[in-house]
């Protein structure tokens, strides 16, 4: 994936709508870590930003290429900081949240519940069966 200028230009916009500037940001570079063997321990191509004002943190390092990390970085940024102004989950969250919500085991009184309909249901289907001649 290779950075367009669109997709530059759209972060920017999105970056002033919320106010972050980039004197705002503290950008720091981190030895890499991962796939790569020894090409990605030697270069610094993990990002850490810090938002001053509200101390917000991110850390990207998904991409061997540093220019992506930025990129990713200020974005996860944007993320963080729309879901803190707006106090709405972010679409991530809300995925992990209904993945949570689909693997939690059941209460005690919901598999009866739906224990009882199945009897309900396997006793309906027992009338349709044809009579034994």
């Amino acid at each position: 994936m290779s950075l367009s200028k669109e997709k530059i230009d759209e972060l920017q916009a999105r970056m002033e709508r919320l106010g972050i500037k980039e004197d705002d940001l503290t950008e720091k570079f981190i030895l890499g870590s991962g796939k790569g063997g020894q090409k990605i321990n030697k270069t610094s191509s993990c990002v850490y930003l810090k938002h001053v004002p509200t101390s917000l943190e991110v850390k990207c390092g998904r991409d061997r290429s540093r220019a992506m990390n930025r990129f990713l970085a200020r974005r996860e940024l944007c993320d963080r900081l729309e879901e803190q102004i707006l106090g709405e989950k972010s679409k991530k969250e809300q995925e992990f949240e209904r993945i949570r919500r689909q693997k939690r085991r059941r209460s005690r009184k919901q598999k009866e519940k739906m224990l009882a309909k199945k009897k309900i249901h396997s006793s309906k289907k027992q009338l349709r069966q044809k009579p034994f001649d």
